[in-house]
């Protein structure tokens, strides 16, 4: 029996970066994962504020040159990797110097939200699926972790759809609170649109906003996991467990013990 393949396509990740307490719990699940014999690998964007120097960040050659295609102009990727520190696992970093070669994450220096905000989101999505079928690395379960991966659930039910590297993929997102009171750009539903082989309809259960990335994602996904305690009522309200969808509350014991979180994979996994 193969092993099962786990793809954690993340935002945050500790020690790299802590937008929130679930960075620290991506960590330990990710290792957990690792010493239970599976493979797996992780994607995040290589923000300017991740020390390339400190976290032994180098370039992958082979797979960097990349062009990307985001509202119908070409971006460059550029693939760095790094092992992280507690696990002999692989983070890859998807970097582009318009996009992430800044000294913040999500707004400047005066605490103004980026304006490209949607852009460098719709680049890390495609991006991070692209890599994935260059690496020609079937994964059984994408983990899909904040807002900027929030469309990814929605691009692999529809234009990544008929990719064979993805043909037995099952997604899980993590929902959780709100983390900007901001909205992306009005023209979000047309960038994404001249990204990717989509249609109107596919976007209908998404906004331009927190709330609406969060929706649209967990109306995708096969799993939703609760990353917080509290959410908006929307979310709670209507994603329940059904056969096609499953729904994992949030648990304060995760913290101690990420066992019950790993078991999400576990039963993903069965053949």
């Amino acid at each position: 029996m193969s092993k099962k393949r786990v793809l954690i396509i993340t935002s945050e990740l500790s020690p790299y970066l802590e937008s929130s307490d679930f960075a620290e719990l991506l960590n330990k699940l990710s290792v957990k994962t690792f010493d239970s014999g599976m493979e797996i690998r992780v994607i995040m964007p290589r923000f300017g504020t991740i020390n390339e120097r400190r976290h032994r960040l180098h370039e992958v050659v082979r797979l960097s040159g990349i062009n990307v295609v985001v509202d119908k102009e070409d971006h460059p990727l550029l693939i760095k990797v790094a092992s992280l520190p507690n696990a002999r696992l692989q983070v890859y970093f998807m970097d582009n110097e318009d996009f992430f070669k800044r000294k913040f994450v999500y707004r400047d220096a005066d605490e103004q939200f980026y304006n490209d905000n949607t852009e460098r989101m719709i680049f890390f999505a495609k991006s991070s699926l692209e890599i994935v079928k260059k690496f020609g690395w079937p994964p059984d379960i994408i983990h899909c972790h904040g807002w900027m991966t929030a469309l990814v659930p929605m691009f692999l039910k529809t234009a990544y759809k008929k990719e064979p590297v993805f043909a037995q993929s099952k997604t899980v997102f993590t929902a959780q609170q709100k983390q900007f009171e901001e909205k992306l750009s009005e023209d979000m539903f047309k960038m994404v649109l001249n990204s990717v082989p989509i249609k109107d309809k596919d976007l209908e259960p998404y906004g331009n906003d927190y709330d609406g990335l969060n929706y649209g994602a967990c109306k995708y996904a096969d799993v939703v996991i609760h990353g917080q305690s509290t959410l908006s009522d929307d979310i709670i309200n209507d994603f329940k467990s059904t056969k096609s969808k499953k729904v994992v509350p949030y648990n304060t014991e995760w913290s101690e013990d990420i066992s019950s979180l790993f078991e999400v994979y576990q039963t993903l996994a069965v053949d």
